[in-house]
């Protein structure tokens, strides 16, 4: 069943519309006696080649964030980690994990929003997300000035500097694309498939005289693979929105609170 909902949820409306289009490209070439046998070789080169160049493209850059999420998360957890074991006396368990916790789910919070708002040129939630970060260094110059030596206060800013590296690795994942001019290409063959290859839809028709329908199930195949692939890099090409089962899961506070703790 899980598999049978994936593959509903990349057939939408597209799919039916260059569905139908081939089907009535069909039989108006039939009808009007347009039958050609075109080489099915030029659909991989025009079409398929471009789409699964993209799909392999976007599926990197989704590999990409995931890494670059799980970096962050993990070097906000040991910067708490530092508050609460590397401050002397005992005190960081009681005075500063809580500032450092507080901070980390705080910024999990605006990465979160920033990323399900979408980039745009003026965000005003990129300044909210650098004013988060400004609170993890203020926290490790309180923790500094209890106690806590240069070193691990330098290794913590290290750490908070990794972060924001991380930050602008997916941001930039959010901003650039796959290639614009390719992504174009390959929706404007797309879109007309239908009419480029009805003539070869028909021909299939009218070889298999005692069964017709034959080409017209070739068109209805070649519009589903076709669109269903198109569909399938739309989903990847932004691991950050919500839309497709394979997007990168960004509300996890929740999830990493008990281990704050």
């Amino acid at each position: 069943m899980k598999t049978i909902k994936h593959f509903l949820g990349i057939v939408d409306a597209h799919t039916v519309t260059v569905t139908v289009l081939a089907l009535l490209s069909t039989w108006l070439c039939r009808h009007f006696g347009l039958a050609a046998d075109i080489p099915t070789g030029l659909i991989g080169i025009a079409i398929i080649f471009p789409i699964v160049f993209s799909i392999n493209a976007a599926y990197r850059r989704r590999e990409e964030a995931l890494k670059s999420f799980a970096s962050l998360k993990a070097h906000a957890i040991a910067i708490f980690y530092g508050h609460r074991d590397w401050v002397p006396d005992g005190r960081g368990a009681e005075d500063h994990a809580p500032r450092a916790r507080r901070a980390i789910l705080e910024l999990l919070a605006g990465i979160k929003e920033y990323f399900n708002t979408g980039w745009r040129a003026n965000d005003p939630d990129l300044a909210d997300v650098y004013g988060r970060f400004s609170a993890f260094s203020r926290s490790i110059e309180e923790a500094r000035a209890a106690g806590l030596s240069s070193g691990e206060a330098s290794r913590s800013n290290q750490y908070m500097r990794a972060m924001m590296i991380d930050f602008e690795k997916m941001r930039n994942i959010l901003a650039y694309r796959t290639p614009v001019a390719l992504r174009a290409y390959s929706k404007v063959f797309l879109n007309i498939f239908p009419i480029l290859f009805a003539p070869y839809f028909a021909y299939i028709a009218e070889s298999k005289s005692d069964y017709p329908l034959v080409g017209y199930a070739v068109a209805v195949l070649y519009s589903m693979v076709l669109v269903s692939l198109d569909n399938i890099q739309e989903n990847l090409e932004i691991p950050f929105d919500s839309v497709g089962h394979d997007d990168l899961r960004l509300d996890v506070g929740a999830l990493y609170a008990p281990v704050l703790d």
